[in-house]
């Protein structure tokens, strides 16, 4: 992943190089299938000051958890990363304009094994 803004005397992309064993140990408890990142963190228009992170999240299959492990997922990403955090699922996107948007910049930070997907 390349960045280019700073952030805290490096890129948003390095912070988030720095947070992977946190970011992946989230994914893990929350039972994320993959996460992704999209939007201004990964392009020129990543403000520090005001920017958000923009995160997609494949949660696996919907059961009785899912509403619960979404929650808590964005809760934890805003406190691991310090900042207001979007955070929306892979099954939610249903305009293919802005599928087509998030596409040009989305990022995979995580993905699980096939063993881990599967628990």
């Amino acid at each position: 992943m390349e960045g280019r803004n700073e952030e805290e005397g490096g890129t948003m992309i390095d912070i988030l190089k720095d947070k992977q064993a946190e970011l992946e140990a989230l994914c893990r408890r929350y039972g994320i299938v993959k996460l992704d990142i999209f939007g201004s963190a990964v392009t020129d228009a990543f403000d520090s000051e005001r920017s958000d992170l923009d995160f997609i999240a494949d949660l696996g299959e919907y059961d009785a958890t899912v509403v619960d492990r979404f929650l808590d997922m964005a809760d934890a990403l805003e406190t691991l990363f310090a900042r207001p955090v979007d955070l929306i699922t892979i099954k939610s996107v249903r305009s293919p304009l802005f599928r087509a948007e998030m596409e040009k910049s989305r990022t995979t930070l995580y993905e699980a094994s096939g063993d881990q997907a599967a628990a």
